[in-house]
């Protein structure tokens, strides 16, 4: 999930539940702690390791067995500024804090949201890191999902545009406008990544937005609901959302089951993959033994979806002496829906290996998540690296080449 979707989520969970004392540190601290786990960016960014983002991120910050202490170490260091920050802005005069516990608890729950809608992407995330590295995706959400932050912001926005009567017309225009905008940028946005939408919908969306805006100044029942009421009411609409999500989830997984057995498919791994813009969009993904069936579809398209066939290529020296890399491995442990595929190019044999699980079949291109490894002729590593590392086009870092020691065989036991 996106960083700008944690913390309007740890906002909404601030104001809806923790803001009836001390409001403003305690919305701070659920925002904050909502933002938190991806602090684990900088040492992706600082390291040289080519596998960083795989082997750092999303790890102990993003583990429910490092929470209580992030959210205790974030408790102390906030009560510890608070009376420096009260003596530097005058403003803050009148600030009060929440006690330790409650704070800590506050902060806990902004650091959970993060990993529980980590855990809704395909990405996933390691929830228990260090006692198992083993990540957890829930492919409920894409990783940028608009319409779920739609969600959580908009009940926000509502509230503050009756907090004050006076102004509250002027404010439900500026964010129609505003939205509508955004609707237009998004269908705009979407359009260039490969993945369009009809004009109508965000026109749709428009009125809808209209409607939550200024509906609730008709008979002024809207400045009879508290922030707190309002930011109740949007969680409870996430939690709508996301079950709506599941259950289409299950049945995109039904769509593949029932092609797999169709045409006897034998399994390694089956999933059904989020892909934007609508959550009735998805990917079918099913691992056999000897390659990968994908396919995209949306759910209201009533034919059986059809399937695109990659196999891997022959085992082959080169396949063998790539596997026994430890980069490969780790890349291998993190990749759900591999590839593999081996060719000859520039001279060189090159051994790729492809993750599905984020692939777009709608543009040409590789697909993010890409690894290759390069030998000479001789079965000499030339260079190892990311093909495509995220949505962007990185150069592949070069190595000395090192010595690979062929497999040795098991000693026999008497």
């Amino acid at each position: 999930m996106d960083p700008v979707t944690h913390g309007i989520a740890g906002a909404l969970l601030g104001k809806g539940f923790f803001s009836k004392r001390q409001e403003r540190v305690a919305i701070f601290a659920a925002t904050l702690g909502a933002v938190f786990p991806d602090i684990d960016i900088f040492a992706e960014a600082i390291s040289r390791d080519p596998l960083s983002i795989v082997k750092y991120h999303r790890a102990i910050t993003h583990s429910f067995v490092g929470l209580p202490f992030f959210a205790f170490l974030l408790a102390i260091l906030t009560r510890a500024l608070f009376p420096w920050v009260k003596r530097r802005w005058p403003r803050f005069q009148d600030l009060e804090s929440p006690g330790l516990g409650m704070l800590t608890l506050i902060y806990g729950v902004g650091i959970a949201s993060h990993i529980v809608l980590d855990g809704m992407t395909s990405f996933g995330t390691r929830m228990w890191f260090p006692i198992s590295s083993k990540r957890v995706a829930w492919d409920l959400l894409f990783i940028i999902d608009f319409s779920f932050t739609s969600i959580i912001l908009v009940p926000q926005v509502i509230a503050w545009i009756y907090r004050d009567p006076g102004k509250s017309r002027a404010r439900a225009l500026r964010m129609w406008v505003l939205f509508t905008v955004g609707a237009l940028l998004v269908w705009l946005l979407t359009r260039a990544a490969g993945y369009p939408f009809h004009l109508w919908v965000a026109g749709l969306a428009s009125v809808v937005l209209a409607a939550l805006f200024f509906g609730p100044a008709m008979g002024g029942w809207g400045f009879r609901v508290t922030r707190a009421h309002w930011c109740q009411a949007g969680a409870f609409a996430a939690l709508v959302y996301l079950f709506a999500c599941a259950t289409a989830h299950h049945a995109a997984i039904l769509r593949a089951k029932a092609f797999a057995d169709q045409h006897h498919i034998e399994i390694t791994r089956i999933g059904a993959l989020p892909i934007p813009p609508s959550w009735l969009d998805w990917g079918d993904a099913i691992r056999s033994i000897d390659g990968l069936y994908q396919s995209q579809f949306d759910l209201r398209a009533a034919k059986q979806p059809a399937f695109n066939f990659v196999p891997d290529s022959p085992p082959d020296p080169f396949i063998a002496r790539a596997f026994l890399l430890p980069n490969v491995l780790v890349y291998w442990n993190f990749a759900r829906f591999p590839s593999i595929n081996s060719f000859v190019e520039n001279g060189n044999h090159v051994v790729e290996l492809g993750e599905n699980r984020f692939q777009n079949g709608r543009r040409p291109g590789p697909q993010p998540f890409t690894y290759e490894v390069v030998f000479d002729p001789s079965g000499k590593l030339v260079e190892e690296g990311w093909l495509t590392n995220g949505m962007l086009q990185s150069r592949m870092r070069r190595l000395v080449p090192q010595p690979i020691l062929p497999p040795q065989p098991a000693k026999k036991t008497q």
